[in-house]
């Protein structure tokens, strides 16, 4: 059973979520943009990660699975508070209900756009999200079982994806660089 203490001493061995400052932007240079993620761990009877698909009305990676989060705003003090804040706007979550655990190694987008820093927090069962109409098409859950599972991730051999982690899931398509921080998480929480 994955209890709460199961994950903390697990999640413990993380570099602490609030890193340094954001960087300031290099404009023109073509260097990756700033990101955040948060990656919600919640503590329900069986635990799950909470992950959303993106609306498909949305300019860019419309319809894909991510993390709630987004880019950096100007108001923005570390990656914490850009996650945070963006769960609140994706998710309607309460962050003060989120406890963060720590951050897992800065992942790069397929694409190259951006470089996103995923923050992990583990969230209460009491904890309420909503999808917002604008944003969110779906918000779904991958248990810790499958989460766990040595066999559940997959490369992708071919075509445009080629190279890219893939989990599966009975209603969504998880890829990318959501399902590269999810190898991630997996390999955090499978150390002994």
């Amino acid at each position: 059973m994955h209890t709460r203490d199961w994950l903390r001493a697990r999640l413990g061995r993380l570099p602490p979520a609030r890193p340094s400052p954001w960087r300031a932007r290099d404009a023109g240079t073509g260097r990756p943009g700033d990101a955040a993620v948060l990656v919600p761990i919640v503590l329900a009877a069986e635990p799950f990660v909470l992950l959303t698909r993106r609306s498909a009305l949305l300019r860019h990676h419309a319809g894909q699975v991510s993390f709630p989060g987004g880019r950096a705003d100007p108001g923005d003090g570390d990656a914490a508070a850009t996650a945070l804040r963006e769960a609140g706007e994706e998710i309607g979550l309460d962050p003060s209900l989120a406890e963060l655990a720590g951050r897992l190694p800065d992942q790069p987008t397929v694409a190259g756009a951006f470089t996103i820093v995923p923050i992990v927090a583990l969230l209460p069962p009491e904890a309420t999200w909503r999808a917002s109409a604008d944003e969110v098409a779906a918000i779904f859950g991958l248990s810790l079982d499958v989460l766990l599972d040595p066999d559940a991730p997959r490369r992708i051999l071919d075509g445009p994806r080629a190279g890219s982690w893939s989990w599966p899931h009975p209603e969504h398509d998880v890829w990318g660089a959501t399902a590269a921080i999810l190898v991630q998480l997996a390999r955090c929480l499978s150390r002994t």
